[in-house]
This record gives C-alpha cells, sequence and structure tokens, in this order.
C-alpha cells in the first residue's frame, strides 16, 4: 500500500505516466530501492501559470497555441543540478523530476571523496547545507564543526552561524549514508538542528522526505535509462587535497574523463563542463570528450563584466584582454562558453536586447549555453531578483515572473544560445517544443 500512495503522489505532481520498467538504484542507506525509468514527458502546472500570466502580444499568443502539446525531450532543456526549485539538488529524485519535465540533457556537479570516489555535489565543501550530515555522527569529521551564531546586546547577529563540511572529509560508503536537503542554512542558529532550516519562502521542504545522493557513475546510469544526456562538471577543490587524492589537477580532469568511458558515454552525448580553462583544454587535447566541452565564464554584477582567468591564472580585467583571450581559445577548438543570463542580457528602455558581450561571443564563432533560469524569486520583477536578473535592475522589462518568457525569447532568437540551465526545466521544455528547438 505505502507502494502505491507513492506512486499516485508521483502522478499528482507530473501527470499520468505512460508505461514505465522499475531500475534498482541504490538509495542513501545503501539498499537498493525502486527507480522508475521516465518514459513520458509531463510539464505540470507551472510553465502554463507562467504563460496564462504573461501580457497580451505575440509571443503568448504563439505559446498559447502550443498549449496541448504533444511534448518532448528537448536538448535545449537542461536541468540545473536536476530540478532543485522544490528537489534537494543532485540527488535521484531530483534528477528524475528533471527528466520528466523533459530536460534532455541533466547536470552533475563533480566532486570527490576521500577515498576518491567521482559523486554529485555543487561543491567539495557544501555538505553542510545541503544534506543532513550535521544531525549525524559524520559531524565530527567536518573540517569546521558546526558554531553557533553570536548576537550583541541587543540582539543583532554579530558573527552568523557556520560549518563547513566537506564530500572529501568522509568516504563513500560515508558519504551514501547522508540524505540530500533544500540547499540552505540559519544563519541565526544555535543549535545544528536550526543551522540546517533555512529553506527559501519561495522554494519548499515538501520533497525532503527522500534525497538518495548519487556518484557520477550513478547519474550516468540513471540518465542513460531515462534517455537523458550528461553534463558533468568538474567542481573547483582544495588544491592540497586534489594532489592527495588524485595526483593534480590534469589527473583529477582525467579521472572525469575515465568515468564517463568506463560508463560508455559516447562523446556526442556528454557536455563536461569547468570553469578552469585548464580543464577544458585538457579535456580537446588529451580525451575523447573534448568537442563538446563546455568553458563556464562567471560574471560580476557589482561591476556589470565578466570574471576571466587566463591558463596561468591571471584576472583579465580589461574587454581587450578579455575578447583577445577568447579569440585565441576559439582557435584552440573551444566550441563552446557558458556565462550566466546578466553578461548575455541588457535592457534598453523597457525591452531585452542582447548585451555587448553576447555581440562579440557570436562574432568570435562560440556556441552559447547559459544559466540559470528558475534560480530567482521573480514575483516583484527583476529589480528584487538578484544576481540572474541583474541585467534589468529596475525591473523595466522583468516586472514580474511571467515575463521570464520574455527573456528566454531574446536569449533563444536573439542570442542564439543552444541550451539553457533550468531549476525547473519545464518552463523551458514547453518554450522549445513550442519554437521547434530540438
Amino acid at each position: 500500500m505505502r507502494k502505491l500512495i507513492q506512486a499516485l503522489a508521483v502522478i499528482a505532481a507530473f501527470g499520468p505516466l505512460s508505461a514505465v520498467s522499475i531500475s534498482a538504484c541504490a538509495d542513501a542507506t545503501g539498499n537498493h530501492g525502486q527507480a522508475q525509468r521516465v518514459d513520458s514527458v509531463q510539464l505540470g502546472a507551472r510553465p502554463f501559470y507562467l504563460i496564462e500570466g504573461m501580457d497580451r502580444g505575440p509571443l503568448k499568443d504563439k505559446l498559447l497555441q502550443c498549449r496541448n502539446g504533444p511534448f518532448r525531450k528537448s536538448d535545449f532543456s537542461i536541468g540545473h543540478r536536476g530540478a532543485p526549485l522544490q528537489f534537494p539538488e543532485h540527488t535521484l529524485e531530483s534528477y528524475q523530476a528533471a527528466a520528466r519535465m523533459g530536460a534532455g540533457i541533466v547536470e552533475c556537479d563533480v566532486t570527490f571523496t576521500s577515498d576518491g570516489a567521482l559523486v554529485c555535489r555543487h561543491g567539495e565543501n557544501d555538505l553542510h547545507t545541503t544534506t543532513n550530515i550535521l544531525l549525524t555522527d559524520l559531524a565530527q569529521k567536518c573540517t569546521q564543526p558546526f558554531r553557533p551564531a553570536v548576537s550583541d546586546s541587543n540582539g543583532r547577529i554579530v558573527a552568523p552561524a557556520s560549518a563547513e563540511c566537506r564530500a572529501s572529509d568522509i568516504t563513500l560508503k560515508e558519504f551514501k549514508s547522508l540524505r540530500g536537503k533544500m540547499d540552505a542554512f540559519n544563519p541565526a542558529a544555535q543549535t545544528p538542528e536550526q543551522y540546517v532550516r533555512g529553506t527559501a519562502h519561495w522554494r519548499t521542504d515538501l520533497y525532503t522526505g527522500r534525497g538518495t545522493l548519487l556518484t557520477l557513475r550513478e547519474s550516468i546510469e540513471l540518465n542513460q535509462r531515462n534517455g537523458v544526456k550528461h553534463t558533468p562538471e568538474l567542481k573547483r577543490g582544495d588544491p592540497a587535497r586534489i594532489q592527495a587524492v588524485f595526483g593534480g589537477q590534469a589527473q583529477y580532469a582525467q579521472r572525469l574523463a575515465d568515468e564517463m568511458r568506463d560508463a560508455g558515454v559516447r562523446p556526442r552525448d556528454t557536455w563536461p563542463q569547468s570553469f578552469n580553462v585548464n580543464d577544458v583544454m585538457y579535456w580537446i587535447e588529451n580525451t575523447r570528450y573534448g568537442e563538446q566541452a563546455v568553458f563556464l565564464i562567471d560574471y560580476d554584477a557589482a561591476n556589470d563584466s565578466i570574471l576571466l582567468f587566463d591558463t596561468m591564472g591571471t584576472k583579465l580585467d580589461t574587454r581587450a584582454e578579455q575578447l583577445a583571450f577568447l579569440a585565441r581559445l576559439k582557435k584552440s577548438k573551444v566550441r563552446i562558453v557558458a556565462p550566466p543570463i546578466p553578461a548575455l542580457l541588457s535592457v534598453r528602455g523597457d525591452r531585452i536586447v542582447p548585451s555587448q558581450f553576447a555581440v562579440d561571443l557570436k562574432r568570435i564563432g562560440f556556441d552559447i549555453i547559459t544559466w540559470t533560469l528558475e534560480r530567482s524569486d521573480l514575483r516583484r520583477g527583476a529589480s528584487d531578483a538578484g544576481f540572474y536578473f541583474d541585467f534589468d535592475p529596475t525591473g523595466a522589462a522583468i516586472r514580474k515572473d511571467s515575463d521570464l518568457y520574455e527573456a528566454l525569447d531574446v536569449l533563444a532568437k536573439d542570442v542564439k544560445i543552444v541550451g539553457i540551465f533550468s531549476d525547473w526545466p519545464a518552463t523551458v521544455t514547453y518554450y522549445a517544443n513550442c519554437m521547434g528547438l530540438k
């Protein structure tokens, strides 16, 4: 009866399922649970809610014409850490949700345990905010144990609560004993129980009853069962620990390629990523997986400038330096770059337009992927949404959540991106299907 109730809950969340087959996948306790192969796409209510809230115009009319589907997976729709708008990121449950919502590609951010296993976490040092480690005996192994918040005599916090727990603090067996949670913490916490709370009010803890942590290999196998492609991102880590565990950064990058090779991943089905340009160049020069390697580019919202470092780690500050370096990368067979949304868009009056940087990247000849949609609370528009909509600081163009489709339309049609990460892939899958993006 319990399994029947769980199955009905899935149907209620994502719509009716077509025939599914059952595959075994290790759960967070090390036992084998049941992972249903995703054979159909269900978008749920959110895309329709957003489209119905748009202002009248050609884009809304076009999107409404597609409301009856059919909807299929699209490589344009990339599951950012799965579907972490509502599911704990980088978990079996989050990846399954992304596949059901039609993400053609799902991301595993790759870090490592103390015994050298490659696992899916956004960073080497995020277990204290993304798992229940502080509530387990493994808390004693954390790099920095929990420290309660310190307040002054008026009750103002002068030092927020803190902790640092790394995947590299523990073994794979210990890692698999943890449960994923929504990425959040309470800065005013006086106890570990208080610290692990703090989920943003526009997200939810409704789907945190299970949070099955996965290795990179398990995420690949899950994607393969679901007919989904891969975009593993090699995350930065403590250089001393990378040296001790792998022998150096190049060996760390090679391990990711080895893992994909050993899992039978075809080069055309994967987009390995890194913010470290040397990882990208290593894959191009030494592995089968370099042709679609993605160089991630960060952005400094405060100064409205990209953050770019050359192969020696030197920061490139001027536009001339940045563009010259990017042109050299293109000649070195880097085909795909991935800056965040605010680096690619600008506002002219109340219209969203491509940024100058977007124009420069297309002129150089790059394919462009961008990040991250549905990672902001847009209910009050861009002026209150933070980093990802910093291109519209006054909310002149993005005045409400439904306007995100206006931004997506400019990214697709004018910037001509080839894919976009989203915390709720259904939103992008709807658009991609409607616009004929494969």
